[in-house]
Order: structure tokens, then sequence, then C-alpha cells
């Protein structure tokens, strides 16, 4: 016809409304029986939904799909992404996730369900995450040495866990107490200037035991051993005390 009318609110009043006439014009009576109609089939149809549900759902159903979003440092956008885009394709793969980096660093991961995002999303954290000094973690021993264990704490991340800090006793071979791809619990107790980091199981096992733990003096220039980037060690098994040997 010549109007068409339409009237939104909740059982309170009206929240908005649109007009569209040809006659440029209405009697007000007109608009008053309009809106008189317009909340009886308001209160209608909220009265059938309450019915089925009185309240909106606390959350999002688990299969709804989904955006959600998060800023990192744009210099660690490179870890995301991995080389030749092997990382960001192993994440999708494993999600189905569609995941979108912007070079500000902010991230877009849309997913058909909440698992879905929410997997994806702790994937990137725990990629794009630091250290943290005093933090324990459960990470996967990665490789040995004469002087200790390499133990990968996040993705990409590991930390020297030195003889001297691997049990509570001492320890004359690394592999007396750990083998390559075991997973133990370990603390950071040593991030140095050059971001390598320092590692205690001793540390877990004494406060588990509810024994104080004193962290060993950082090594020195000791001449002794160094971490997997290119750094030298001895040659033999450090005999010195505890701490003696360097990273």
């Amino acid at each position: 016809g010549d109007m068409d009318f339409k009237v939104t609110g909740t059982a309170e009043g009206i929240t908005a409304l649109q007009m569209d006439n040809k006659l440029g014009g209405i009697p007000f009576s007109t608009l008053r029986e309009a809106l008189e109609q317009a909340r009886e089939g308001r209160l209608h149809i909220l009265g059938k939904m309450n019915e089925a549900m009185s309240r909106p759902r606390e959350e999002m159903s688990p299969w709804a799909p989904r955006i959600l979003r998060l800023m990192i440092d744009p210099e660690k956008i490179r870890d995301i992404i991995g080389p030749g885009g092997k990382t960001i394709r192993k994440i999708t793969a494993d999600t189905g996730a569609s995941i979108d980096v912007e070079d500000d660093g902010s991230v877009k991961i849309a997913s058909v369900d909440r698992d879905a995002g929410e997997t994806a999303l702790r994937m990137i954290e725990e990629i794009v995450a630091d250290a943290e000094l005093g933090a324990t973690y459960t990470g996967r021993v990665r490789r040995i040495e004469s002087f200790g264990a390499f133990v990968e704490i996040l993705p990409g991340k590991d930390g020297l866990v030195h003889v001297s800090e691997l049990d509570r006793e001492r320890v004359e071979k690394v592999e007396d107490v750990v083998q390559e791809g075991d997973v133990i619990s370990v603390k950071v107790i040593d991030i140095g200037p050059d971001g390598k980091i320092r590692l205690s199981r001793k540390a877990v096992l004494m406060e588990e035991a509810g024994e104080e733990y004193v962290p060993t003096k950082r090594p020195g220039s000791d001449g002794g051993g160094r971490d997997r980037n290119g750094g030298r060690r001895r040659g033999g098994r450090d005999r010195k005390p505890a701490g003696a040997g360097r990273r």
C-alpha cells in the first residue's frame, strides 16, 4: 500500500522505527493505531521467544563460527609464519582455522567452532611467548651434552639445564638422569643479556619436597660451555663445583 512502517523494541518500549509512505503525511490517529498494532505484535513475538529461551545464553554455542583477535610484537610475525610459511600452514592444517596476520602485528583467527579457534590462538600465543624468569615449564629434552641437557620449554625456545641443576644429588653423567626425548619440569633461573636461558630441574624437585632452593652463581668467563648457538665449551667433563660451567 501507501505506507511501510517498521517498529522494533523490547517489552519496555520502542527502540527504533522506520516509515515510508506515498501520501506525504498521515493522520495522528493512523500513527497511533499503527504503534498499538506494532506493540501487540512485538509482545506476542517476545512471549513466544521467552517460552523457548527466557534469557540470552551466557556464551555462544561451542559450534558457532567465531573470529578471535590478538596483537603481537611485529618482530615476531616471522615466527608465526615460519620458513616459507611452514609454521602458519601447520597451525591451519591442525586446527582448520583461517589465520590472517597484518604488518602491525594484528592477528585474526576465523574458525568454524570454539575449539578450533581457541586451539589456534593457544598455538600462536605459545610461539610468540617469552620465557619468564622464575616460571616453571614442562618441556622435552632436545639434546644432551656432557655439561647438561637442552630442554625446549616453548615452541622454538630452549634452555640449558646444567649438569649441576639436574638433580638434588650430584650427577656424574647427564644420561643417568635424563635421555633425549624425555619430558621434564624445569624452572627458569636465569635469562642472560643475550637471551640465553638457564633452567633447573633441581629447583622443581626441591620445591616439591618443601626445601629451599638457592640458585647457583651465574657461570663466569672460566671457559665453560655455551649453548648450541655457536659458542665454545670445554672438551672434557666439567668437574668443578655447581655453577662453574659456562654456556
